[in-house]
């Protein structure tokens, strides 16, 4: 009896199928999703950077100021607020601040205003990662050194 079945020449390798790796979610990590942030956060770090520099006395005008003395003394009212005399439009990428400030009287005004908007810059900028497109800075007032503070005398002793 002969054998009838033939074999082949050469031997097959069983196929193994691999899977292609797969990257869920589209790249790095860090890009997926949106950050947002508020307006009044940028206005808290524009008020913080604006009052470090030398020459400015105060932020906002005297209206705004003598508000906030009287809020401040109010028991349970709001603590002093950072954002007095600031206003920030923010978009996607691009924030624009306006400043109003009170300068100590014989300081260079332009001067100020200079370093006043350099720190805003950086300050935003570094913390937020948006692009300061503008700061408007109003110089409301001078404060003169015979000038007393705006004191509001107390309602109870």
């Amino acid at each position: 009896m002969s054998d009838t079945t033939q074999k082949p020449d050469v031997e097959q390798e069983p196929t193994v199928q691999t899977r292609k790796a797969v990257r869920r979610g589209g790249g790095d990590p860090a890009t997926r999703g949106r950050t947002t942030i508020a307006d009044g956060v940028v206005e808290k770090i524009a008020g913080l950077a604006a009052r470090d520099v030398v020459g400015v006395h105060a932020m906002g005008s005297g209206i705004s100021r003598t508000f906030g003395a009287v809020r401040d003394r109010v028991p349970g009212g709001a603590s002093k607020s950072v954002t007095r005399g600031v206003k920030a439009e923010v978009g996607e990428v691009q924030t624009a601040l306006d400043l109003e400030i009170v300068v100590d009287y014989g300081v260079s005004i332009a001067d100020v205003a200079r370093a006043v908007r350099e720190n805003v810059v950086s300050a935003v900028e570094r913390m937020t990662g948006l692009e300061v497109v503008e700061v408007n800075i109003a110089v409301s007032d001078v404060k003169l050194p015979e000038e007393e503070e705006e004191e509001l005398e107390p309602r109870i002793q």
